[in-house]
């Protein structure tokens, strides 16, 4: 059971959780006077937090971080931001791994060109390259980087290592380029959710089933949005550090800023085992600590859990699918029909059989499925089985190549061959739609990270439409061992035999190149063909007109919906190439409304006569001429751009593409009700795009104009009302604000992105 408090409570001697209206018994049980602003400090968190801030002021925190990981998804145009600022080296430890756009064959050679740009960057500037297939990128991190007390910055969005210690934050590009020119992480200080877990899961229960149970609960009410995610009480050890990185990095499908666990003698035993004891050290809440809210979980109640399409937070128990199929499958089938928005059919319900529910494809993998433990455990359940040679499959993804080396001195991989399991290397594939694309019509289920629409690489534009259903690696053995029906684990009785983990990384001795502080200014970039330098982009103008170019009013627009993941990884690094593919799985349509936009944007700053290149503004600004106070207004001072309205984007992936590709192609602003995340509002900003809200409902529609004036002026007060104008057949006036932002932030959209502020910095 999974029990979220009202308000805040009081943690004591890190065993007993009193509500804050309860305060008398915290007191009578200390014997002393509870003081909350103090009892604040006593969270694991703040003092983390208050070790990194260089503000001085705890309220509004300017983070430095200890370390940074990227992937080949996102490092080059990081580096490229970086060097086009004036970056000389990498102030800090900063590790690039090739595990996203591992599958060269994809894009011809422009992968692989992308890594060798990671290596010659590495090398000229100091870095730490991760060859492909040699590691995800969180297993790397966990192996060699992380923690306790440390606090890393990671340009993906499942960058969490709490279950180490460490205070990890998952971002956008652009707060990355910051920390290498040595600048800060700014953020108002977050409030701190204590996950008190008591008692101990059953054998039968996963690292997933934990998660996917606390998700259920938290997700749709927001109840740790933005937060810090403490993990405390005494549930904790009944969990090894392995099983708890597999619970901590699902932390992030809840929406959380950050997580944090107390650690133990099995935290310093990890890092032992990896050679890195000294980098151990107890961390636990104060005597008195005060949390925000409380999400109280009860290990022994927790069973085997399945998170059906389209989302981590649509849970049931697997018993309780199975014993309901027809009707929570039908649900599942309408949201389908409304994802591929009549374009392709999904079918779950002409897979329910005699023997129960019949699935087509399983996927063990990555940061949360492919770690030692989770291997080890469905190797257990499948010896001697047989995966059966009909439609379903399975394959393994061992999270790292020093997991792999472990699993097969123990045996564990020929178990699963044998079984009839396809082993392959860590990449990280599967969770984004560049790896295992199921057939069309198709449910996997995975015990991955993500389950979003056709992020499993489904294009329901093209007819073709699959699904992903999450579970845990035991789980999915047991559904394996029947055939490909869906299991629950409890059904079997072979869990718990794991073995002691022993680390080797000669691999990585080997493979990997270790070059921090080793950099050297005279080596070169290698770039191939498709990596382009960012296009430029427009100072913000004293007025602005946007023209609406996408209007979606689906509850939550998720990042692989704004960018689409899998294929176009390929273009990750060509800006422009990339943008073409913005919203297309959404709104295919809205490229080239937006490129329409730009290119009257584009005359207007070299000079032509706006009205002319798109001759309908002749009659909006005859309309803007009619708001009082903008008689004088002049089309060549006043910057075009184009906007998508949404009512909450931005849930997934921290890849700032999501936000960089609006730009480059005209974008100026979204508005929208509410940010599903900070990671994205924050892409948003730093590509020089206005984080524009709304509370009345959109009155306009794709094609209208909406007039900004004195937009600069504005970011100067409070922002909490900003007056704008619809300019349809009339002129309609509207209200929009922006939400806090920090001082830099208003003059990185000033500027009109990251890369002119800062070479405005450095003149």
């Amino acid at each position: 059971m999974v029990k979220l408090y009202d308000g805040g409570a009081y943690l004591i001697h890190g065993q007993t959780i009193i509500p804050e209206t309860e305060a008398a018994k915290a007191e009578a049980l200390t014997g002393k006077k509870i003081d909350k602003a103090e009892a604040r400090k006593g969270t694991i968190a703040y003092g983390i937090m208050e070790a990194h801030n260089t503000s001085g002021n705890m309220e509004n925190l300017k983070i430095k971080f200890d370390a940074m990981a990227s992937h080949d998804i996102t490092f080059v145009g990081i580096i490229q931001t970086a060097k086009a600022s004036g970056m000389e080296k990498f102030p800090i430890p900063y590790v690039l791994t090739n595990c996203h756009n591992s599958l060269c064959a994809v894009g011809g050679t422009i992968n692989e060109d992308d890594h060798m740009f990671g290596l010659s960057a590495a090398k000229k500037y100091g870095g730490i390259y991760v060859p492909p297939h040699i590691a995800v990128i969180h297993q790397f991190m966990r192996e060699k980087f992380a923690g306790c007390g440390k606090m890393i910055l990671g340009s993906d969005s499942h960058t969490r290592y709490g279950a180490m210690g460490t205070m990890a934050i998952g971002e956008g590009g652009g707060e990355l380029v910051k920390q290498l020119l040595c600048d800060t992480y700014d953020v108002a200080c977050p409030e701190v959710i204590a996950i008190y877990l008591e008692g101990k899961q059953n054998p039968w229960v996963g690292p997933q089933d934990v998660a996917l149970a606390i998700i259920g609960q938290v997700f749709k009410n927001g109840y740790v949005k933005n937060k810090v995610m403490e993990f405390v009480g005494p549930g904790v050890s009944s969990m090894t550090t392995d099983f708890r990185n597999g619970v901590d990095v699902m932390t992030t499908e809840t929406t959380c800023l950050s997580s944090i666990w107390r650690t133990d003698e099995d935290t310093k035993k990890f890092l032992t085992i990896h050679g890195r004891g000294e980098d151990y050290k107890e961390l636990n809440p104060a005597d008195v600590a005060y949390y925000d809210g409380v999400v109280h979980v009860d290990l022994n109640s927790i069973k085997p859990m399945i998170a059906l399409p389209f989302h981590p937070s649509n849970t049931y128990e697997i018993d309780e699918l199975n014993a309901n199929l027809t009707d929570i499958l039908h649900s599942v089938e309408v949201e389908a029909q409304k994802v591929s928005q009549g374009k392709a059919d999904f079918h779950l319900l002409d897979k329910i059989t005699e023997k129960g529910l019949q699935v087509q494809q399983a996927v063990i993998a990555g940061c949360a499925g492919g770690n030692y433990t989770n291997v080890v455990e469905a190797a257990n359940a499948l010896r001697g089985k047989n995966t059966g040679d009909g439609e379903f499959s399975l394959a393994v993804y061992p999270s790292s190549q020093p997991v792999f080396i472990n699993l097969t001195r123990q045996g564990y991989i020929a178990d699963l061959m044998e079984a009839g399991a396809i082993i392959r290397t860590a990449f990280c594939g599967p969770c984004f739609g560049a790896g295992d694309t199921p057939c069309n019509d198709g449910l996997s289920i995975r015990h991955t990270t993500r389950n979003f629409p056709n992020r499993e690489g489904s294009k329901p534009g093209n007819g073709q439409m699959s699904a992903v259903a999450l579970m845990d690696a035991r789980s999915i053995a047991a559904t394996a061992a029947n055939g490909g029906i869906l299991t629950s684990a409890e059904t079997l009785d072979c869990w718990g035999d794991v073995p002691e983990y022993s680390f080797e990384d000669t691999v990585y001795e080997k493979r990997v190149y270790y070059g921090y502080q080793k950099g050297d200014e005279e080596k070169s970039l290698v770039y191939g063909p498709n990596i382009k330098d960012w296009p430029k982009m427009s100072p913000l103008t004293d007025n602005i007109l946007l023209k609406v170019c996408s209007k979606i009013l689906d509850p939550v627009t998720t990042t692989d919906e704004l960018i689409p993941s899998g294929e176009t990884s390929s273009f990750r690094s060509n800006p422009l190439g990339l943008a073409e593919f913005t919203l297309s799985r959404r709104d295919p349509e809205y490229v080239g409304r937006s490129k329409e936009v730009d290119k009257v944007e584009k005359a207007r700053v070299a000079g032509q006569d706006v009205t002319e290149a798109e001759p309908e503004l002749k009659a909006i600004f005859e309309k803007i001429h009619t708001i009082v106070g903008q008689e004088e207004i002049v089309p060549a001072e006043t910057e075009i751009g184009s906007m998508i309205y949404a009512v909450k984007p931005g849930d997934g992936s921290a890849r700032e593409q999501a936000a960089s590709c609006q730009r480059v192609i005209g974008g100026l602003a979204n508005i929208t009700k509410e940010y599903a995340t900070k990671r994205y509002r924050s892409n948003v900003m730093n590509w020089g795009m206005i984080p524009f809200q709304m509370t009345e409902e959109p009155e306009f529609e794709v094609g209208d104009y909406i007039y900004v004036p004195n937009i600069r002026e504005a970011f100067d007060g409070d922002m909490k009302d900003i007056k704008a104008y619809v300019i349809g057949e009339e002129v309609k006036e509207i209200s929009l604000y922006v939400a806090d932002m920090t001082e830099d932030e208003k003059k990185i959209v000033k500027a009109g992105c990251l890369i002119n502020y800062n070479r405005s910095r450095n003149k």
